[in-house]
């Protein structure tokens, strides 16, 4: 065995490196190993002896041998990189090596990891099971969610994203063809409503009317797309069919008040279901003054929220008030603002009747006026202001005293009621205020990843680009219950996380930047292991 160090012309000199081997397990992954060897000569051949197996690359202590080259270089030089360690890695026939690729992972690999963990790639790749597709029509679609997640853009621009921007585990390159190709097959699949299936059909609308099913924390679960000229008292029937196939346990449905027909809410007690609806309080039903009139005491559920139950007789619906203080002062303070204004208005147009009174105008010039006044009173029957105003028998407008003080009792209160006999007035009102959450599913879908404007004509692709929203909303609202931090924060830390890639004559290194206490939080809260610190090692 030849000795380990060597004397040069300016130093020292080792002759060691690291080696690697590499073994395909049954399942098809790939483990590589790594150990201490150096050459030796037997019969005038040079062969590699190992020196010490250091074990698996991805569970090296990639610090602990840094520091052992280190400890090794202030041994045998002065610590820095001089020309004796130069020398040393021409005698070993290293090379000065160049950084060719970097590129984001942190944000990538965490929506990779969920899109494992939910299964849904799995759902996607059975449902593909037996086509011929030259790309991974499973890894194009995480790609198109991914990118509606992280950066959202055209599919053409999405597919230049994944060559250039991204690193897409499986896939090395797309298409726009290949991104066609895969919404065709997301629509097409029906793997038991895991990946999401919809019916949607329309002569050329330009718009199109969308639905989700949220649970009670905000996951969007399913996802409906309906032409754009359904009216929204005709799909909740539909609804509640779809999720009736997923034999779920016990469902209360939440409606709002556009919704609490009473066709509807009849329908969504059929086979032993329970609702919760919001009730209208200003369209003049007797109802809600029987509620108004009830005596009792508010319940505290939250600081600006109070709950009162009520119950009628002759009804099994039980009835739950509720009262917000913060939103009693908002209204007041709106009320109060809007009958100054309609004060200030009816008082300039009688000014100006009173003044071209005085005048001595033409007929034609008195109508003209007459009626440029008549134009300036239909402006405040607006329904914004409208509801405070009565006419009276000449025709002029003032304000409703009455109605005014009818609208002080509704000020910071809801009326919600439900069929269900054991949901508690407490649990019926947060329920109710999860509705929030399906709007904020919808405000997120047009806003962060931008499900308008569809760059689609043919009405399949525009059900697979609402599809493929559905799927990064999805993503993104399981990374924010879990981690308690919103997606924006999540995406703009982890997309710190670089992968990059070194290169030149002595091989090929990729590696990640060092993961960051914030990332590593991140991570830590969604149980996701971080990229590897080193995940390709090539020596020439």
């Amino acid at each position: 065995m030849k000795p380990l160090l060597y004397k040069g012309k300016r130093g020292w000199f080792v002759v060691m490196y690291l080696r690697f081997t590499q073994r395909t397990n049954a399942d098809g992954t790939t483990v590589r190993y790594a150990a201490l060897a150096h050459n030796r000569r037997v019969e005038g051949t040079t062969r590699p002896d190992v020196l010490m197996n250091l074990g698996r690359v991805d569970q090296l202590d990639v610090d602990g041998l840094r520091r052992l080259a280190a400890s090794i270089d202030r041994h045998f030089g002065d610590g820095g990189l001089d020309d004796a360690a130069r020398d040393a890695g021409v005698h070993a026939g290293a090379a000065p090596m160049e950084v060719v690729d970097a590129r984001p992972i942190g944000a990538i690999w965490l929506l990779d990891a969920l899109w494992r963990r939910l299964e849904i790639g799995s759902a996607i790749k059975a449902a593909s099971d037996g086509r011929r597709f030259t790309t991974g029509v499973e890894r194009v679609l995480f790609a198109l969610v991914a990118n509606r997640a992280i950066a959202p853009m055209s599919k053409l621009s999405a597919a230049d994203w994944v060559v250039n921007d991204a690193l897409i585990s499986g896939l090395t390159a797309m298409t726009d063809d290949h991104a066609y190709r895969a919404m065709d097959l997301l629509v097409e699949a029906d793997a038991q409503a895991e990946v999401q299936e919809s019916v949607f059909s329309r002569d050329d609308l330009p718009q199109i009317v969308i639905g989700l099913a949220v649970t009670r924390e905000g996951i969007p679960v399913r996802c409906f797309v309906w032409p754009g000229n359904t009216n929204d008292q005709t799909v909740l029937a539909e609804v509640k069919d779809a999720m009736r196939d997923w034999k779920p346990g016990r469902v209360v449905t939440v409606v709002d008040r556009g919704f609490s027909s009473a066709d509807n809410l009849a329908y969504l007690r059929r086979a032993g279901g329970h609702y919760i609806a919001g009730m209208p309080m200003r369209n003049g039903n007797a109802l809600v003054e029987q509620v108004l009139s009830r005596q009792g005491r508010y319940q505290q559920v939250k600081d600006n929220l109070r709950v009162k139950e009520v119950r009628i007789d002759g009804t099994d619906t039980r009835f739950v008030l509720c009262h917000n203080p913060d939103q009693q002062v908002r209204d007041a303070a709106k009320r109060t603002e809007a009958i100054t204004r309609i004060e200030a208005e009816l008082a300039r147009i009688a000014d100006q009747r009173a003044r071209d009174k005085n005048k001595t105008l033409t007929d034609k010039a008195k109508a003209r006026n007459e009626e440029a006044h008549l134009r300036a009173e239909c402006a405040l029957r607006h329904p914004t202001l409208g509801r405070w105003l009565r006419q009276q028998a000449t025709g002029r407008l003032v304000i409703d005293k009455t109605k005014v003080k009818a609208e002080e009792r509704l000020d910071g209160k809801y009326l919600l009621a439900t069929s269900d006999p054991d949901i508690s007035a407490e649990d019926t009102a947060l329920g109710y205020k999860a509705l929030l959450e399906a709007e904020r599913g919808f405000r997120d879908m047009k806003s962060e990843l931008l499900l308008r404007p569809v760059f689609h004509r043919l009405d399949h692709r525009i059900r697979a680009h609402v599809l493929i929203c559905w799927l990064a909303l999805l993503l993104v609202r399981v990374a924010e219950r879990t981690s308690g931090q919103t997606w924006r924060q999540i995406n703009r830390e982890t997309s710190r996380l670089k992968q990059v890639t070194l290169a030149g004559p002595a091989g090929t290194i990729v590696q990640t930047t060092p993961l960051r206490p914030e990332q590593k939080a991140i991570y830590q809260a969604l149980s996701i292991t971080p990229p590897p610190r080193m995940s390709v090692f090539e020596p020439s």
